[in-house]
Formats: structure tokens, C-alpha cells, sequence
């Protein structure tokens, strides 16, 4: 496994991190406890460190399943990065909105310490922007809570350069989680040299586009009821041809390197100038072990130009 600090600060960690949305269920098509608990421990023998999850995956049942996962294995909390998110709410009937008022983030953080059954959290993200909250109100609780100890590292997400600008007027900001892949590449133009600019991690989400960059899809992809990439555009056809298109390019080129699609995607993220750590989502051990072989090499320039190449063929295309 490789492993780095968190943009300024002193902690390491693993830059494959198991991302848990999947194994919270929510707009996945549910979840296997179970599976999920050896999954997390797959990635433990793996050497991951860093696991990252929400409230919202599965409404507490994510973060449930991980301390659940930690505790079976007696795993010493020093030894786990845990990132989790606020900012989220939801009703009984599942309608999620955004709410990010400080009194929001002061009872989210205590429901996130009960589920996750420890009395601090390794880094503590704002889900999305909340429109209706003023960023910096947001931003004060969080260095609150920071300076009281309960969390480790200040971090958002999905957030633009401006927000992240009016945020660092009013506390520390040591990470930003921004979707970034091969096809959704839109953090070049401005979050990416920001974070490099000032020292801000980058935690990259969703660097396989949600699987589609795995190579396990075709044309006549499928999922199960409530699985949302059913209705997602990236896998309507239109979209999911000229997707697969890359995917080919992709294949080849991993083949001759003794790689899969997955394993040379997420190299090329973890390659990218300014990326801390890439979240590597599972919910069954077979899937996280895979991440195993997208560590310990990196891309020559001849091979990031060969993507480059296979990307470009499949826009003119």
C-alpha cells in the first residue's frame, strides 16, 4: 500500500481508501451486512487506513457496519483514518436535502460518534454546499469542533473554489472530496490547482465513474431495483457507447501493462499533480482486492499520452 500525509497536516494516510457509499445500500440496490463487513476487513489485510462513509449511506447504516467491522477485528482506533461527511438530512421517508446550520452539524456530529463508536473523527467533511446556510457559518462550528478535539481535519465536498475561498477566511480547510475520473475530468480547470495552490488535500470520489470504468459493463448493462445508475446518464445509452469506446482503448492498454481497466483508471487519478488519496467504493471483498494492483507503480509519460490518445479518438468518434 502507499501511503502520504494529508495535505499540511501529520497524519498519514493510505491512498486507496474504501469508500462505503455502496455498502450503505442507499441508491445501490441495498446491502449484505455481512459482505460488507468482510469487505471492510478485506481492505484492513490490504493495508488500507482510510475509510471513507456518510450518514446518508444507508441512513447510519454505512457508518453502523463500519464500526461493527472495526470492533470484530479489535482494530486499535490509532490505526484507522476514518473520514466521514454532515450536512445531510433525511425524513422517514427517505427525502434527502442539505442543512449544514450549526446546530445541524452539532447533533450530526454526536449521532456520527455514536454510530461509529468513538469520541473523535480523522477528518470531518461538509457533504455538499447548503444554499440556504451562509459558508461561513458552517465553517465557524467546524473549526469549533476542531479546536475542541472532537475532529482531526477540517474537509468539504463538491464544494467550488469560491466557497472553499470564503470558507478559508474563517477556519482551516485540509481537504476537499471533488468527483474526478478519466471521463469527469472538470477539477483540472480550477479546484485541482486551488487544492495544489494551498495545501489542501484532494480525496478524489467515484474514479471508476461509478464502475463504468471497470470494464464489467456493456451495452445491455443492468441493475438492480434501486440501484440508481439505472436512471444515471453516464450508462444511457447515448453517453454509455462513447464511454465504452474508452473503456476498449483502456483495456488494451492494460493488458500489455498486466493490469485491469480498474487498476489503470485509478492509477491514472492517483498519478494526477495534487491527489492525495482515490476512493476505491466496494461492498464485497473480491472488489476491494482488486485495489491491490493499482498501488506500487505509476503510468509513464508515454502511457498517460496513449490515454490522452484513447480519450481523444473517442470524442471524435
Amino acid at each position: 500500500m502507499e501511503f502520504t500525509r494529508l495535505g499540511s497536516l501529520d497524519m498519514e494516510v493510505s491512498r486507496v481508501a474504501l469508500g462505503t457509499w455502496a455498502i450503505g445500500g442507499w441508491l445501490w440496490g441495498g446491502t449484505d451486512v455481512e459482505d460488507s463487513i468482510r469487505t471492510i476487513h478485506e481492505a484492513l489485510d490490504l493495508g488500507i487506513t482510510t475509510i471513507d462513509t456518510a450518514p446518508v449511506y444507508g441512513f447510519g447504516l454505512a457508518e453502523e457496519i463500519l464500526a461493527d467491522a472495526l470492533s470484530r477485528r479489535a482494530v486499535r482506533r490509532d490505526r484507522v483514518i476514518i473520514a466521514t461527511k454532515a450536512g445531510m438530512e433525511w425524513d422517514e421517508q427517505e427525502n434527502v436535502r442539505r442543512n449544514s446550520k450549526p446546530e445541524r452539524l452539532r447533533q450530526e456530529i454526536e449521532d456520527s460518534l455514536r454510530r461509529l463508536k468513538t469520541d473523535y473523527i480523522d477528518i470531518y467533511q461538509i457533504h455538499w454546499p447548503d444554499p440556504d446556510t451562509p459558508i461561513e457559518d458552517t465553517a465557524a462550528v467546524l473549526k469549533e469542533l476542531y479546536e475542541e478535539g472532537k475532529i482531526r481535519a477540517i474537509g468539504v465536498s463538491n464544494f467550488t473554489v469560491e466557497q472553499m475561498e470564503r470558507w478559508r477566511q474563517v477556519a482551516p480547510l485540509h481537504s476537499c472530496q471533488p468527483r474526478y475520473n478519466l471521463l469527469e475530468r472538470q477539477i483540472e480547470a480550477d479546484v485541482l490547482p486551488y487544492c495544489r495552490e494551498h495545501g489542501v488535500a484532494v480525496l478524489a470520489y467515484s474514479p471508476l465513474a461509478r464502475g463504468l470504468l471497470t470494464g464489467k459493463y456493456g451495452l445491455d448493462a443492468q441493475f438492480p431495483a434501486g440501484d440508481s445508475r439505472a436512471q444515471d446518464a453516464r450508462f444511457q445509452p447515448g453517453a454509455l457507447r462513447s464511454h465504452l469506446k474508452v473503456v476498449e482503448g483502456l483495456r488494451a492498454l492494460a493488458a500489455e501493462l498486466g493490469r485491469t481497466v480498474a487498476q489503470l483508471a485509478f492509477r491514472w487519478v492517483l498519478d494526477q499533480p495534487g491527489v492525495t488519496v482515490g476512493l476505491w467504493g466496494a461492498r464485497r471483498p473480491d472488489q476491494i482486492r482488486e485495489a491491490a494492483g493499482a498501488v506500487g507503480w505509476r503510468l509513464s509519460d508515454d502511457e498517460r499520452a496513449r490515454i490522452d490518445s484513447i480519450l481523444a479518438a473517442a470524442r471524435e468518434g
